[in-house]
């Protein structure tokens, strides 16, 4: 691996702030940056000053580029090769899910392959208006395979198959409609519309925002009434807990 950081690490306004930093290759996600991305998501969930997450894109494009088939590649290793490289982006999904703070990503231009994944990944999808998204795995052979288990969840069977199946890329406004967006953004408005929805999640309740989260994810292995169950003791919980840091506290 080379000793060139992949990322752009800073933390302030209580948000910490993961940037891809190689514009010029359009930002793919190689193993090196999955190895990086994953130990800085870890860095922020010990650090008491981060209370939301951001991941990003430094240039036009959020993660894409001439490294899709070397993330292929990775991700299909097969018995006797780097079998621990098909795990690494793996761990850096584990890592978003199991935080106890929200992570944001901000996808503008190329969100493909593995950048769709990442985006996918994350809590919420901040998309400017121009940003598409695919997974076009299915035409070089290999198979989106630990993504699909995000991108199910958050579409639902049919469009998820038509994604992963056909390869296709989509526009923002498509991606918002069948699920994949939680917001789309305007070009003029994109940089300043992310620092004040980031800002706005990083100033509810730190328990609050941990409490919630945690069940939001737990709901997926439980049915209706274990659902319920869960929320009871959740809320019950989130009531009993002094939190030193309120919304708005520094």
């Amino acid at each position: 691996m080379s000793d060139e950081p992949r990322l752009k690490i800073a933390i302030f306004g209580g948000i910490g702030r993961a940037t891809l930093a190689r514009p010029d290759l359009q930002n793919p996600l190689d193993l090196q940056t999955a190895v990086e991305l994953r130990h800085v998501l870890e860095e922020f969930e010990a650090d008491g000053d981060v209370r939301a997450v951001l991941i990003a894109g430094d240039g036009d494009h959020f993660c894409a580029g001439s490294d899709v088939r070397a993330m292929a590649a990775m991700l299909e290793a097969t018995e006797g090769g780097p079998a621990d490289d098909a795990w690494t982006l793996g761990r850096v999904f584990l890592a978003i899910r199991q935080m106890s703070k929200p992570v944001v990503a901000a996808v503008q231009g190329r969100a493909l392959a593995g950048g769709a994944g990442l985006a996918t990944a994350c809590d919420m999808v901040l998309a400017r208006e121009d940003a598409t998204f695919g997974y076009p795995e299915v035409r070089l052979g290999s198979v989106p395979a630990m993504v699909m288990t995000m991108l199910r969840r958050s579409v639902g069977e049919k469009h998820a198959f038509d994604l992963v199946a056909s390869g296709r890329t989509i526009n923002a406004a498509e991606a918002e409609r069948i699920g994949l967006v939680s917001r789309v953004l305007s070009m003029a408005a994109f940089s300043s519309e992310v620092e004040r929805i980031v800002l706005g999640l990083a100033s509810h309740s730190v328990s609050g925002m941990a409490h919630t989260k945690r069940l939001f994810y737990a709901l997926d292995d439980l049915g209706f009434r274990a659902g319920l169950d869960e929320g009871v003791r959740t809320n019950a919980e989130a009531r009993a807990e002094q939190d030193p840091r309120n919304a708005g506290g520094g």
